[in-house]
């Protein structure tokens, strides 16, 4: 049967394919489908984990104990899950393990633009990188197979476009894989370092056996066609030189690419003029072609960022901007991206953004927003969990230096349970004052509501044990805990001078949940009202000042005929943010 799916679903549906039985990730744009889906299959345990370390340890331990298992993260999760990760690769598999990670040339939803095909090298684990849904198939099953055949985890590199374009694939049925025997073997799996000399011995022994298989391997491949010009490429440039070049040019695809095919490589050099590296963000391929002594052309003519489309690389060749649909620029309008209506973060950022002499350590979430106007209420963004540590450390240079500066900390709930426990324990453990505010909105928001240890529910929907926050922040040794409803803009600012006038650290954990949430029982049953009502202007009352759009909230604009406010009601969840912000008391109910 054949069927239309993304990368994303293609990976999943060959590690079912695969008889994989075990699967374990942390939500993050563009891999969270490859987990989602993989729930979907009864025949796979799949799990949401607190952050991706945890998520290779778990998906490592089911391998050890014979079960093929699969664990997936964007880039940067790759980051939190590299301790253990390159240990494993001294290992060795029992049952198989593939590990995906999904980059994102372009960055259109991560803080960084890193390469994780240097991981595979760094650590020295075979890797494949599919250009279509169809390779995403096919690479998961052979990884399992060589990966158990070799004894060696194996990396899936996607990016972005691969993830989430579609294109047909072949689907087939699940073959069962028998559980392979645990045997006690610390030789294996007890990385002492007696033991990991000999295990690093192994690897090489391995990466040279896997870099004689990447010669004659079906993902490496070279279609002749016009020798004039030769393009190499991986994964979704493959099909960007396919549409710039056509049949004018010959073509060697690589799907396995680490070890890379050093003798393919020459060969494929040796029969075309002039040779084209085709590959987003860092010279990965290129630095190995060039050691090869092969000449070649690449980041000194494609750039080393974003995504390589066909209009970028037939600008670079041509040196011809494409043509496009000319228009009117002055007649667009610029929309800054901003919170939903009813988000219960606006609240908050709305009043702190107003505090004066403070640093606000911000986090990896929807809440990043809040740098932008008209909050301007977040001063630094680094990766998962930073925020209280990074505060911890900014307070303390502030009162070493002797200013009368405060650092107030913001996270989400998600992000908390990922990273943010270990930072929280450095505050509490080292004294320092700061204000942390956890931001619970009863879900993972950014990457699409998946459910997280807040919530009560697992990956595959069943209920379990929901952690409180507040009784893991009291255990950790917090003192001020605080859970406040943000869309009270009077608690938010009671409780923030409470806590700013402590020099001890605190803990505000702001309660409600996300507007576009699915509603949980428990959701229904803790929150009175959980956006059943709208808001209205009274254009009697209006005086048009506008204070209201301040508060950001998207339901709301100005009619520059009438001059008043006006409320969109499709849009508004009646938060009540803007009644308290309005000084004319023009907002209400709707009757």
């Amino acid at each position: 049967m054949k069927k239309l799916m993304t990368g994303d679903e293609a990976i999943a549906r060959g590690a079912y394919e695969a008889g994989v039985s075990y699967a374990s990730a942390y939500p993050g744009t563009p891999s969270t489908e490859i987990l989602e889906n993989l729930s979907t299959y009864k025949e796979i345990y799949a799990e949401w984990a607190p952050n991706e370390k945890v998520a290779m340890e778990s998906a490592i331990g089911a391998s050890v104990a014979g079960l093929r298992s699969m664990v997936s993260m964007k880039h940067v999760g790759m980051n939190v899950a590299a301790d253990p990760m390159f240990t494993w690769a001294y290992m060795g598999v029992n049952g198989g393990n593939v590990i995906v990670t999904a980059d994102e040339p372009g960055m259109f939803s991560s803080q960084n633009e890193q390469d994780n095909r240097n991981y595979a090298k760094a650590a020295r684990i075979a890797m494949l990188e599919p250009s279509d849904s169809q390779e995403c198939i096919d690479m998961v099953k052979a990884a399992y197979e060589l990966g158990e055949e070799y004894d060696t985890p194996f990396i899936i590199r996607m990016t972005t476009r691969v993830c989430h374009s579609k294109s047909i694939v072949e689907l087939s049925d699940r073959k069962e894989i028998a559980p392979k025997e645990w045997t006690k073997n610390p030789a294996k799996y007890v990385c002492l370092p007696a033991i990991a000399r000999n295990l690093r011995v192994k690897l090489d022994e391995r990466m040279k056996k896997l870099a004689a298989y990447s010669e004659t391997s079906p993902f490496n491949r070279m279609e002749m066609g016009d020798k004039g010009v030769g393009v190499i490429a991986s994964g979704v440039c493959y099909y960007y030189a396919k549409e710039v070049f056509g049949e004018n040019a010959s073509y060697l695809k690589l799907g396995f690419t680490n070890p890379l095919p050093a003798g393919l490589i020459r060969e494929f050099c040796s029969k075309v003029d002039k040779v084209y590296i085709l590959e987003e963000n860092d010279p990965y391929i290129e630095e190995f072609v060039k050691q090869q002594g092969c000449q070649c052309v690449g980041k000194e003519l494609f750039p080393a960022w974003g995504e390589l489309t066909p209009d970028v690389i037939r600008e670079c060749v041509t040196g011809t901007p494409n043509r496009t649909i000319e228009f009117d620029r002055s007649k667009l309008i610029g929309r800054a991206p901003t919170f939903c209506a009813g988000c219960p973060h606006r609240g908050l950022f709305y009043r702190l953004g107003r505090r004066k002499d403070i640093m606000i350590s911000g986090d990896i979430g929807c809440y990043t927003l809040a740098a932008g106007k008209p909050y301007t209420a977040m001063d630094s963004t680094v990766c998962m969990g930073a925020s209280i540590s990074l505060g911890a450390g900014a307070q303390r240079a502030f009162n070493m230096e002797g200013k009368d500066r405060r650092v107030v900390t913001v996270l989400g709930d998600s992000t908390f349970f990922h990273t943010g426990i270990n930072s929280l324990i450095n505050t509490v453990y080292n004294k320092s004052n700061t204000v942390n505010i956890i931001l619970d909105n009863r879900i993972t928001g950014m990457t699409g509501h998946q459910d997280n240890p807040g919530t009560g529910y697992t990956a595959k929907g069943e209920e379990t044990t929901l952690i409180k926050i507040e009784d893991l922040v009291r255990a950790i040794g917090v003192k001020h805990v605080y859970v406040i409803n943000p869309n009270n803009l009077q608690e938010v600012d009671e409780t923030l001078d409470k806590c700013l006038a402590l020099t001890e650290p605190s803990v505000i954990i702001t309660r409600w949940p996300c507007a576009l949430k699915k509603f949980s029982k428990e959701d229904k049953a803790e929150f009175e009202s959980l956006f059943i009502t709208r808001n209205v202007v009274d254009p009697e009352k209006c005086i048009g000042c506008r204070k209201c759009l301040k508060a950001g909230c998207p339901a709301m604009s100005y009619d520059k005929e009438t001059k008043k406010v006006k409320i969109n009601r499709a849009q508004c969840v009646g938060c009540d943010v803007c009644t308290q912000v309005c000084p004319k008391d023009a907002i209400g109910k709707e009757a």
